[in-house]
């Protein structure tokens, strides 16, 4: 806490400069940064002032003053702040304040797969709205037949990508699938990938031209008769990692060019993390980790379960999660995060 009111002193001192609006991006990102650090120190306050009352009810409970009800409920109270305090402490690092692309792609599995993904699509999206935040869909790629082959969508607001940073992974799918005249039950699988928006002044990552090559073709999905006549959307490639960002969002192929070397960069910053990560686990041995690429939840519909394999949280009601009733997952896999204990196998 200390070191966020120095931090809040520091940040206000830099806005008292003539010239701090010179630079529009750079003030709104340092006001932002004074936002989150208030909301910090005004959290921390509260539970201070909670566990003040609890205190003192207490000890009017000892005199005979108050009830233990009275304490009991105060306690609750109490315990219910201090545990979202624990939670939200959980999102510690630099790149969790920050906004989040996150882009789905189906698996193997043809129309049930993109079906799927589709599905998962409208799940974050519905989680994103719920909590507040703001969705703004950067790219799209329908199926064939039904649902999404791939598609990335940035979601704004504070701690983001904190917030969703464990749901990198494969989802696994179980259920009597609509698309099998027989009524048989199919597995089919996605795969998400979150990364954190780098913009502004935040990280200085430098991308040499001759490192990317663009390709530009004409939008599919959702964005009216324009974006599917012209030549609109484009593909930046980073050719030395083989990561490839689209976008089609603007009419604009220069906003379009623009954005796309946002998403890059922010990709390589992901990669330089995750390879920052891949040393310290070499560190910190006992530290079990899940990659990308591996299975993390099973949402089995038939059987009425999802399943988190890595923090083993399970509810028996998939149409809540399906709706973007995500939280309680997401919590679980940053609280299991912080003291991993292993990988709990699947049931099915």
């Amino acid at each position: 806490m200390d070191n966020r009111v120095k931090e809040v002193e520091d940040l206000t001192s830099q806005t008292l400069d003539p010239t701090f609006w010179n630079d529009p991006k750079r003030a709104e990102g340092i006001q932002r940064k004074i936002g989150m650090s208030k909301k910090w120190l005004d959290d921390y306050a509260a539970l201070a002032r909670e566990l003040d009352d609890l205190e003192g009810i207490f000890e009017f409970q000892k005199e005979g003053m108050a009830s233990e009800e009275e304490v009991d409920t105060q306690y609750q109270h109490t315990l219910g702040i201090l545990e979202d305090a624990e939670f939200r402490s959980t999102l510690n690092q630099k790149e969790d304040e920050m906004n989040a692309v996150l882009t789905i792609n189906a698996g193997a599995g043809g129309t049930e797969a993109c079906d799927w993904s589709a599905m998962l699509l409208r799940m974050y999206k519905m989680w994103a709205e719920r909590n507040g935040f703001k969705v703004i869909d950067l790219f799209e790629q329908e199926g064939e037949t039904a649902g999404i082959k791939s598609a990335s969508i940035e979601i704004r607001g504070d701690y983001a990508y904190g917030w969703l940073k464990g749901e990198n992974g494969v989802h696994r799918l179980v259920r009597i699938s609509p698309f099998n005249a027989q009524g048989k039950r199919q597995t089919s699988f996605s795969s998400v990938f979150v990364y954190p928006l780098i913009e502004g002044n935040e990280i200085e990552i430098i991308v040499n031209p001759d490192d990317i090559r663009w390709d530009v073709f004409r939008a599919s999905g959702a964005g009216g008769q324009h974006v599917n006549r012209t030549e609109s959307a484009v593909r930046v490639t980073h050719i030395p990692t083989g990561i490839v960002a689209e976008c089609q969002q603007d009419r604009s192929q220069h906003r379009n060019r623009e954005i796309a070397m946002t998403m890059l960069k922010s990709r390589l910053y992901q990669l330089e993390l995750r390879k920052r990560q891949a040393e310290q686990d070499k560190i910190e041995a006992g530290k079990s980790k899940i990659e990308w690429g591996s299975q993390i939840r099973s949402y089995v519909l038939d059987d009425r379960w999802v399943k988190d394999l890595r923090s083993g949280y399970k509810i028996h009601n998939p149409d809540t999660i399906l709706n973007g009733d995500l939280n309680e997952f997401l919590k679980a896999y940053l609280m299991w995060e912080r003291n991993p204990t292993g990988v709990v196998e699947d049931e099915d």
